[in-house]
């Protein structure tokens, strides 16, 4: 195949390729993108798929699967933060980078509380002082480091939220959404001070709680499928 020469910094598209010469007269090929909105995809569907199963667990009153599920939905949103990070904006960067560094903390505290749970507390060996701290049903430590936890993603969707350019009418909605979820910042940051879950500390459930997650999985649900669905998207 003959091969043209072209200055540098100059694009040449060849069967959904491109061919670029740098400084030093070197052809590098260089792939389309599809690896950078290929994993953010698949992110979104883990979002999505561990929101419903974790709605289904909440539901079924199964406590492990919750916990576990948990444990899947940083992954998967990491993958989808760092998507929404890497296709922001040069006048939107400070916006995304404040929403990702949120995304890690919020998976840190997460992975820390349900590993815990699905270790420690479920195998047992554990005296009373150090259930009470560490159990997430009595409403302790644990508990607390939780909402702490979902207070930062809550911060982390809505600086991503306005990374967001919204070019289409379903990317203004996930934009909306994101955004309207940093609200739930404030009842996450500030209840835990108040004292309002210390009913917890008998270890019964609160039905009133589970309904309450019920209702945030149905609100987050759409964020994760309209996240699918941008990111499936060509540019």
């Amino acid at each position: 195949m003959k091969q043209t020469l072209i200055p540098a910094g100059r694009r040449l598209l060849f069967g959904g390729c491109c061919f670029t010469m740098n400084g030093t007269s070197k052809f590098i090929f260089v792939g389309k993108d599809r690896m950078n909105r290929t994993i953010p995809r698949i992110g979104a569907g883990i979002v999505t798929a561990a929101v419903f199963l974790f709605a289904v667990c909440l539901i079924a009153d199964f406590p492990f699967g919750a916990y576990f599920v948990c444990m899947l939905l940083p992954i998967g949103y990491l993958m989808l933060a760092a998507g929404l990070h890497y296709e922001s904006d040069e006048s939107r960067r400070v916006a995304a980078n404040t929403g990702m560094a949120f995304a890690v903390v919020y998976a840190v505290l997460i992975f820390l509380v349900y590993f815990a749970q699905t270790t420690s507390v479920r195998l047992g060996g554990l005296n009373e002082q150090a259930q009470s701290i560490l159990d997430f049903q009595r409403g302790g430590l644990m508990f607390n480091y939780d909402l702490l936890g979902y207070g930062m993603m809550a911060l982390s969707t809505f600086f991503l939220g306005l990374s967001v350019r919204g070019d289409s009418r379903e990317d203004r909605w996930m934009r909306a959404l994101l955004v309207i979820h940093g609200l739930f910042f404030f009842s996450c940051f500030i209840m835990p001070m108040t004292g309002a879950f210390a009913g917890l500390s008998d270890g019964r459930a609160s039905s009133g709680g589970a309904a309450a997650l019920v209702a945030w999985c149905a609100y987050f649900l759409p964020v994760g499928v309209l996240a699918y669905r941008h990111f499936g998207r060509e540019n």
